[in-house]
């Protein structure tokens, strides 16, 4: 699959997830709401890390593009620590 789809699944596991959390915090606390909430909070922690994996990884995918238009063989690296 694409990264664009895996970005816009994440994305709607993300919305998902969060709407569950905003149902479960409606409810009277209790063992059972306090899991769904717990399970929902994970859900949407997991799709948030894909989400940033995967916007990572179309990022990289479009340097190592543009590096291919601008003829560079290696993305030079530039540390936001290196003295200029």
């Amino acid at each position: 699959m694409a990264v664009p789809q895996h970005l816009d699944e994440a994305a709607a596991r993300l919305n998902a997830a969060s709407l569950r959390i905003e149902a479960a915090r409606g409810l009277p606390t209790s063992t059972e709401s306090l899991r769904d909430w717990l399970e929902a909070l994970t859900d949407y922690a997991r799709a948030l890390a894909e989400l940033h994996e995967y916007t990572n990884e179309s990022v990289h995918e479009k340097l190592h593009e543009l590096a291919g238009h601008l003829g560079l063989k290696d993305i030079p690296r530039i540390s936001a620590f290196t003295p200029h």
